[in-house]
């Protein structure tokens, strides 16, 4: 016997994957540069200097049984209050070690934070569309009920007069992520206070916390004057989930965290939670090495300037060819409205020109495609006259 929801998983790769492996696959029979892989986020730039510094500085002169050992079950101290001083640097918070859990990466800090949350049978998580993927895999893994909160088409963001008619006395938590993926819309103010003005009303209207969880890999990959509203400055019961992978380019590393804001109603209890959902998952003691390494780059920042040439390359091609799309503030996403409305159908007619695109329909938005413009600069230019070609056959459908 086996776990039949476990098995659906393991036997149907996310569509985001498999587009992945088939430009794999399509590459070495026919060669890469006939392949425009933008399926994968995947970051392209490569990390700080500072990164491959703090490693060679650690394995050098640290004693290799503690470099290497386990640290506290909730990450190493010292490492968990210099994120926590940062934090409180930059946003004039009070969070303190004590509420830091390092995961390895954002999707152990989301699964953690939700097996911490979700209590019973029955109860619901509500994600702003368009959303990741895998949240629904993660809520629905917790034993909770996954909800989608329709977008604002005009712009990605949250519609909150919907989401107010989705909140219920089930209602647990809701998850934002600014800057998207996979528009790479990025949260007003404004739409940060209407979600938790929204939210506390309704946690007051039944009588128990609704949490907002902020999803936050990519807060550091923002464009021009764009600025990332840090949830604990609107919002006392809410949760921050982290990843390094995307602001020192190293996903493949699995280093995050989890912040509980100290302001929560029940911070201590919320965040015993969280190291026992930790424990119970197993994800105890993220990498020890990558924690030492992330205290020391803390104030580092991605190369953005090839992420914004490559935004705007693919954003003013695409537009001048005449597709629909907002122009993002954040992430390395674009979102495009695709010709004829069927995102599924486009997706399979463009892999005839070579072109990987992940359809909008597993993101909440049927009618869109995401496009990660985290590639060679030359993928973007010798991909464009494809897309022309593309949008003259979908377009006439």
């Amino acid at each position: 016997m086996y776990n039949r929801k476990a098995y659906e998983l393991g036997s149907v790769r996310s569509v985001i994957r498999e587009l992945f492996e088939y430009g794999k696959k399509r590459a070495a029979e026919m060669g890469a540069d006939k392949v425009f892989d933008f399926s994968l986020g995947n970051p392209s730039v490569a990390p700080p200097a500072k990164v491959a510094e703090a490693i060679k500085e650690f394995v050098d002169t640290m004693e290799p049984v503690a470099l290497h050992g386990y640290t506290s079950a909730q990450g190493d101290y010292g490492v968990r209050k210099a994120i926590a001083d940062y934090i409180n640097e930059r946003f004039s918070t009070s969070v303190g070690a004590d509420n830091i859990y390092m995961t390895c990466g954002a999707a152990a800090a989301l699964t953690i934070t939700l097996n911490a949350l979700v209590s019973a049978p029955g109860q619901e998580v509500v994600a702003a569309a368009p959303y990741f993927p895998e949240y629904k895999v993660f809520v629905e893994a917790a034993g909770a009920k996954f909800v989608a909160a329709p977008m604002r088409e005009q712009d990605f963001s949250v519609d909150t007069d919907k989401l107010a008619e989705l909140i219920n006395a089930d209602t647990v938590a809701m998850i934002l992520n600014s800057p998207n993926n996979p528009s790479g819309a990025v949260y007003s103010d404004e739409c940060l206070k209407k979600v938790s003005a929204v939210v506390k009303k309704k946690s007051e209207e039944y009588s128990h916390p609704i949490y907002i969880i902020a999803d936050e890999p990519y807060r550091e990959l923002v464009y021009g004057d764009a600025k990332v509203g840090y949830i604990m400055n609107y919002y006392d019961d809410s949760v921050v989930c982290y990843s390094y992978s995307k602001s020192l380019s190293l996903p493949g590393e699995r280093i995050g965290y989890v912040a509980v804001n100290p302001k929560a109603c029940d911070a201590d209890e919320v965040y015993l939670a969280v190291m026992g959902a930790g424990r119970a998952l197993g994800y105890v003691c993220a990498p020890s090495l990558m924690q030492y390494v992330v205290k020391k780059c803390l104030r580092e920042q991605p190369d953005l300037e090839a992420y914004k040439i490559n935004r705007d390359l693919l954003y003013n091609g695409l537009k001048e060819i005449g597709y629909d799309c907002v122009r993002p503030d954040g992430a390395f996403y674009l979102f495009v409205r695709v010709p004829g409305g069927d995102a599924l159908k486009f997706s399979e007619c463009a892999k005839k020109y070579g072109i990987l695109v992940v359809p909008g329909d597993g993101f909440g938005a049927p009618g869109y495609v995401r496009l990660a413009y985290c590639v060679a600069r030359k993928t973007i230019e010798n991909s464009l006259p494809y897309f022309k070609e593309l949008y003259a056959e979908t377009k006439t459908e």
